[in-house]
C-alpha cells in the first residue's frame, strides 16, 4: 500500500470506486503512516482512527454496492482543527480550547461526511489562525526542511497533504493562510470567493476576510473537494445562495479563450531572484497554453496591505469578546497583541479602513473587465528559516512584503489558487497564484489543471 500514499485524491478515489482498493485498505495505511511519520511532523492535533475506520468500512459496503456518492467517497481526507467536529477536541490552536468538545460539526465538516469522505482527524494550525502558534504547541515541521516555516495558519493541513498524510485537506485563509502553507509545502491550495463555503462552526478570526478551501495535491483534487464542502447554508447567512457548479466538468477545455493578465512592476517589485525566474518560467508555460496574455497595472494595494492587520485586529477582537481580557493570561503574545489593536482603533479609524477597501474592492473588479484570470506570486520569497522568520516579524516592511500578494485578495474576497512552479537552489518549493473574478472558481480549476497538465511541480514530493 505505500506506494499509494503520495496519489492525488481524484486518483485514489477512482482505484476505490473502480474496487481496485478497498476504502479500509487506503485507511489502514494512511494511519499506519501517520503513526510512523507525524510524531516528527506534528501535523495532527487529533487522530480519529477509530471514527475514520468506521466510515471506511460504510463507505466501503456502499461502493460494493455501487452506491458510489461523490468524488469523495472512500478517500481519507482531514481538516483544520478550527472546524467543530462533533464528539472530538476542537481547539482552534487555543490553550482555552484544548478541551473543548463540539456537539455538532461545522457545515464542512458535515458536508465531508454526507460526501462519504473518511475523516482522518484534526490537524494542527496557529493559535485562532492567525501568526504563531501556541507557545504550548509544537508546531508542524516543512517536510521538505524542518528548519524552515510551514506557513501559517493551516500549518497541520499543508504538511499533512504533502507528507502523504491525507489526500487533501480543508485549511482557512484570511491573510494568506491557505496560499502560504501550500506554497511553503508545494501543494495545491484553493481561496474560495468569500461567501462560496459557509463558514458555520469554524472558529472565527475575522469574519469578513476568513475563507475556508481545499489543499489538494492537484487542482482536480481542489475542484472536487470544493463541489463537496460550498453552497448556501442555512446556518450562515453570508454563505451565497449561487447553485455549485460541477468543477471538474470543464476542467479539461484548456484555457485557449481566457484573457490572462499580468503586472511586472507590481509582481517584480520586492520579489527575490529565484520567486521572479520560478513566476517567469510559469507564465512561460500559461503562455503555451495559448490564451491571450496581456500587461495589466494592478491597483495601487499599498494601503489595503497597511491596512490589513487593523481590519483584522478589529473584527478578532470581536470574535475574542467573551474570552479577551478575561482570559488573557492564557493567550500567546501575537495573537494578544493583535486584540490590544483591535481593542484601540477608534471607530473613526475603522471606517476609513472599510471606505478604503470598498474602493479597492471597486478598483480590483473593474481590473476584471478586461481580463479572466491574474497572475501573480503567493510571496516574495520562498519559506524563510525559523530563525529568519522571528526577525522577519519584527520587520513592518517584511511583513508587509509577505502580505503584498495575499492578504489584497482576502480584502476583495476574489478567488483564488495557488499551483506549484518550482523550486529554490536549495530545494525549497516555489509556487504562484490566479485570480479570478468572484464565484468564477471553475475557470480556476480548469486554468490549475492546464497547467498541471504541462508541468509536474505538482507531482514532487519530499523524501520522508
Amino acid at each position: 500500500m505505500t506506494e499509494l500514499h503520495y496519489l492525488e485524491l481524484t486518483d485514489v478515489a477512482r482505484r476505490l470506486h473502480s474496487g481496485e482498493v478497498s476504502p479500509v485498505e487506503v485507511t489502514t495505511a494512511q494511519l499506519a503512516r501517520i503513526e510512523a511519520l507525524d510524531g516528527t511532523l506534528k501535523s495532527y492535533a487529533t487522530l480519529m482512527a477509530e471514527q475514520a475506520l468506521a466510515q471506511a468500512k460504510v463507505a466501503e459496503a456502499e461502493i460494493r454496492r455501487g452506491e458510489i456518492r461523490g468524488p469523495l467517497h472512500g478517500v481519507p481526507v482531514a481538516v483544520k482543527d478550527l472546524c467543530w467536529t462533533t464528539g472530538v477536541p476542537t481547539a482552534a490552536g487555543m490553550a482555552i480550547y484544548k478541551n473543548n468538545v463540539p456537539t455538532e460539526d461545522a457545515t464542512v465538516v458535515k458536508r465531508l461526511a454526507e460526501g462519504g469522505a473518511v475523516i482522518l482527524g484534526k490537524l494542527q494550525l496557529t493559535e485562532s489562525a492567525y501568526a504563531d502558534h501556541h507557545p504550548s504547541i509544537t508546531p508542524p515541521r516543512n517536510p521538505w526542511n524542518a528548519a524552515h516555516w510551514p506557513g501559517a495558519s493551516s500549518s497541520g493541513s499543508g504538511v499533512a497533504t504533502a507528507a502523504g498524510l491525507c489526500y487533501g485537506s480543508l485549511g482557512s485563509d484570511t491573510g494568506g493562510s491557505i496560499r502560504f502553507p501550500s506554497a511553503a509545502n508545494g501543494i495545491t491550495g484553493l481561496k474560495p470567493t468569500w461567501g462560496r463555503v459557509s463558514r458555520y462552526g469554524v472558529f472565527e478570526l475575522a469574519a469578513t476576510l476568513d475563507h475556508v478551501g481545499p489543499m489538494t495535491r492537484s487542482a482536480a483534487d481542489a475542484g472536487a473537494m470544493l463541489g463537496v464542502i460550498a453552497g448556501a447554508d442555512p446556518n450562515d447567512p453570508t454563505a451565497s445562495q449561487e447553485p455549485v457548479p460541477n468543477y471538474l466538468a470543464g476542467a479539461r477545455h484548456g484555457i485557449r479563450h481566457l484573457r490572462v493578465g499580468f503586472d511586472p512592476a507590481w509582481n517584480g517589485a520586492v520579489s527575490d531572484a529565484e520567486t521572479n525566474a520560478a513566476c517567469a518560467a510559469a507564465l512561460a508555460a500559461v503562455r503555451s497554453l495559448d490564451p491571450t496574455v496581456k500587461e495589466v497595472k494592478f491597483p495601487d494595494s499599498t494601503q489595503i496591505v497597511i491596512d490589513w492587520p487593523d481590519n483584522c485586529a478589529v473584527e478578532t477582537a470581536v470574535a475574542h469578546e467573551a474570552t479577551y481580557p478575561a482570559r488573557k493570561s492564557e493567550y500567546g503574545a501575537a495573537l494578544a497583541g493583535l486584540i490590544e489593536t483591535g481593542r484601540a482603533l477608534t471607530g473613526l479609524d475603522y471606517q476609513k479602513i472599510l471606505l478604503r477597501r470598498n474602493d479597492f474592492r471597486g478598483r480590483v473588479a473593474a481590473l476584471f473587465e478586461d481580463i479572466d484570470l491574474l497572475l501573480v506570486p503567493v510571496q516574495p520569497f520562498a519559506a524563510p528559516t525559523l530563525a529568519a522568520l522571528g526577525a522577519l516579524g519584527e520587520d513592518v516592511e517584511k511583513v508587509r512584503a509577505l502580505l503584498r500578494f495575499t492578504c489584497p485578495f482576502d480584502a476583495t474576497g476574489n478567488p483564488t489558487i495557488t499551483l506549484p512552479c518550482g523550486f529554490t537552489s536549495s530545494g525549497l518549493p516555489i509556487a504562484f497564484q490566479l485570480v479570478a473574478r468572484p464565484m468564477e472558481e471553475a475557470t480556476l480549476v480548469r486554468a490549475g489543471v492546464a497547467f498541471q497538465s504541462i508541468t509536474d511541480w505538482h507531482r514532487q514530493h519530499p523524501a520522508l
